[in-house]
C-alpha cells in the first residue's frame, strides 16, 4: 500500500507541474468530443420479428415451411434483395441512406420460437427506420408468397382429389346396399365392407388435409409483432459518448503531463553535471 501512495502522490505532483499541459489536452479532448456530437446524423433503429411461412402438407420428416430458415437468413443479406427493399420506398441504394441500411441489417435467428427471424435496420429518422423494415418484411412475403402458392396448389389439387375419391367411394356404395338388399347376395355384403373402410379412410384423410390447410398449420410471411422503434436515437449516445470522451481525456491528458515533466527533467539533467563538474573542478 505505501508504494501505491507514493506514486499516486507522484503522479499528481507531477499534474500539479505541468497543469497546464494536463488541461489542454483535456479540453481539446473534450471539444472534439462536442464537435462529433454535433455533427454526427443521429440514428434510429427499428426492430422487426418476422414469422416464416409454412404450408403444413410437406410428408413426414419434411420442413413444412415455405422456405427453410437458413436460406432465409442468407436471402436477407443478398444485396439484390436489399436493392429491391431500397426500391420499394424509392431509396437508391448509391445514397447516404441506401448505404446505412446495408451496413446497419442484422439478422439474428430464433430457432425455438416459430422459428423467427429478428432484423435490425438503422436509418437517419424513425421513420425512415419504420418504413425500411416494414418494406424488408413486405418484399419477403412477396418472395415467399410465390413459394407458398405453389404448395397451396398442389395441397389444394390433393383436397380436390380426395373429395372426387370419397364422393365415387359413396356413390359406389350405394349402389352395392341397393344390389345386397335386392339379392341378399354374401358376396356383395363382403364389398360393401370394403367399401365402407376405403371410405373411412378417405374421409380421415379429408379431414386432415382440411386440418392442416387451416390457419393453425397454413399461413403467410408476417410480422409477429409491429414493428418497434425506440423514441431516442441509438447513435450518437450522448451519455455514453461524453463518458468515453472523458476518460479519454483524461488518460491522454495524463500522458502528455508525464511526457512533459520526462522531457522537462530530460533537458535539467545535463545542465545539473555541468555544473557539478565545473564545482569539482
Amino acid at each position: 500500500m505505501e508504494r501505491d501512495e507514493i506514486y499516486l502522490i507522484d503522479m499528481w505532483r507531477i499534474v500539479a507541474r505541468e497543469w497546464r499541459w494536463f488541461v489542454a489536452v483535456l479540453a481539446l479532448v473534450l471539444i472534439a468530443t462536442f464537435v462529433i456530437l454535433r455533427t454526427t446524423r443521429p440514428q434510429w433503429q427499428a426492430t422487426a420479428w418476422i414469422q416464416i411461412g409454412q404450408v403444413d402438407t410437406a410428408p413426414p420428416g419434411q420442413d413444412p415451411k415455405v422456405e427453410p430458415l437458413q436460406r432465409v437468413l442468407e436471402r436477407l443479406q443478398l444485396v439484390p434483395f436489399q436493392n429491391e427493399v431500397l426500391q420499394s420506398i424509392d431509396v437508391a441504394p448509391s445514397t447516404p441512406e441506401g448505404r446505412l441500411f446495408r451496413a446497419s441489417l442484422k439478422v439474428e435467428p430464433l430457432p425455438y420460437a416459430g422459428p423467427l427471424v429478428k432484423v435490425t435496420i438503422r436509418a437517419h429518422s424513425p421513420q425512415q427506420a419504420r418504413a425500411l423494415a416494414e418494406a424488408t418484411v413486405a418484399r419477403l412475403q412477396a418472395v415467399h408468397g410465390d413459394l407458398e402458392g405453389a404448395q397451396l396448389r398442389l395441397a389444394r389439387a390433393r383436397l380436390d382429389e380426395v373429395q372426387a375419391d370419397l364422393q365415387r367411394e359413396i356413390a359406389d356404395r350405394d349402389r352395392l346396399q341397393q344390389a345386397a338388399a335386392q339379392s341378399k347376395d354374401g358376396v356383395a355384403g363382403l364389398l360393401l365392407a370394403s367399401k365402407d373402410e376405403g371410405i373411412h379412410t378417405l374421409q380421415e384423410t379429408r379431414g386432415d388435409l382440411r386440418a392442416r390447410l387451416s390457419s393453425a398449420y397454413t399461413y403467410g410471411t408476417s410480422l409477429m409483432w409491429p414493428v418497434f422503434v425506440p423514441e431516442g436515437a441509438v447513435f450518437p449516445n450522448p451519455s455514453l459518448t461524453w463518458g468515453m470522451g472523458v476518460l479519454l481525456g483524461l488518460f491522454l491528458a495524463l500522458v502528455a503531463a508525464v511526457g512533459r515533466n520526462a522531457l522537462r527533467r530530460a533537458s535539467v539533467a545535463p545542465a545539473q553535471v555541468r555544473i557539478v563538474q565545473s564545482v569539482r573542478a
